[in-house]
């Protein structure tokens, strides 16, 4: 390995993490705007010009706001059950192909940190360690609020984790791979949202789930519990758990474009392949626009339902789909 090629590592990686964070931010006031539009509010309209400057506030806000921690707290395990939760959301969506190869400087440089033949394998494997930040916050909080909002998001994750990865094993079939550079070359015919659409709908469903989003925040329900297991966080570490789930919104998005919508593809990208990131960043605003318009219109579950609805409904649609999907694939192929 030579010092240009860890020198482009080091350069796309720090790119990615500038773009996440970045991205949460305006994530963040995408959905005040959509939500006040939809419920004939105006929305954020202070900080700055039509309220662009107010991620930014907010930021400013939290971090001059006190940091306090529960006299009965774990210390240790309060202060980092924040990182813990966040830096799985940062390192995710190192193995998706954000564009076609681009000529820079002589040099040919491919738009994603590495490509691993068990690409699939790692986005679901690491999806499922922000559980154990958000199980430690509510058990180090030393509150039976916090206590129930982490189990309730333990179980709650777990439940749809299965779902969830039974609706990205369609594309692995369909493809004949695991690597999301693959998986994205196999969709130049057709998208796999049409091929799948029973997988596409079970990821949307089980995503909105998997990142605590309504209709299925049940771990923070503010009626029930607070702010569930983040209701003795303040100043930086619930930033970094508000971070957290941002970020994990346009993962979870950027992972179902690339899936099931065509990643980067697009009319004209092999002749002008800067237009790749820019198709893949419009189905992604898309995807997030639609989880902000579900938030707004549908109202939480109750929290039976919410687990009937992961084993007896979406397990066992999963299941049926990678049966129905791999025999088609056989006799086809056949």
């Amino acid at each position: 390995m030579d010092a240009g090629m860890i020198l482009e590592w080091v350069i796309k990686s720090v790119v990615m993490v500038l773009m996440l964070t970045g991205g949460f931010a305006y994530v963040t006031l995408f959905e005040r705007k959509v939500i006040a539009r939809i419920q004939v509010r105006v929305g954020p309209n202070r900080a700055g010009p039509q309220g662009v400057l107010q991620p930014i506030a907010d930021a400013v806000k939290l971090i001059f706001k006190e940091e306090l921690t529960p006299a009965g707290a774990d210390k240790k395990i309060f202060i980092l059950a924040p990182l813990i939760t966040v830096l799985p959301a940062l390192t995710v969506l190192a193995v998706v192909p954000l564009g076609p190869p681009l000529n820079l400087f002589g040099r040919t440089v491919n738009l994603f940190l590495t490509d691993i033949n068990v690409g699939v394998l790692y986005i679901i494997a690491i999806t499922s360690i922000s559980v154990y930040g958000i199980t430690l916050a509510g058990w180090s909080s030393n509150n039976k609020y916090a206590m129930l909002g982490g189990l309730r998001a333990t179980a709650q994750m777990i439940s749809y984790e299965l779902a969830l990865g039974l609706a990205i094993v369609g594309p692995v079939i369909l493809a004949g791979s695991m690597s999301l550079v693959d998986i994205v070359d196999a969709q130049r015919p057709m998208w796999f949202a049409v091929l799948q659409p029973a997988g596409f709908v079970l990821y949307f469903i089980a995503s909105l789930a998997e990142v605590n989003r309504a209709p299925f925040d049940m771990p923070e329900a503010e009626q029930e519990l607070t702010a569930g297991y983040h209701s003795e966080y303040s100043g930086m570490k619930f930033a970094l758990f508000f971070m957290a789930e941002y970020i994990k919104m346009i993962a979870v998005a950027t992972i179902g474009a690339t899936l099931f919508l065509g990643g980067y593809l697009g009319p004209f990208v092999d002749r002008f392949p800067i237009l790749g990131p820019l198709y893949l960043v419009a189905k992604v605003v898309v995807w997030l626009f639609v989880m902000v318009w579900v938030r707004s219109a549908l109202p939480r579950i109750r929290y039976d339902r919410l687990m009937a609805l992961g084993w007896k409904v979406l397990f066992p649609l999963g299941l049926v789909n990678v049966l129905v999907t791999a025999l088609i694939v056989v006799l086809v192929g056949g």
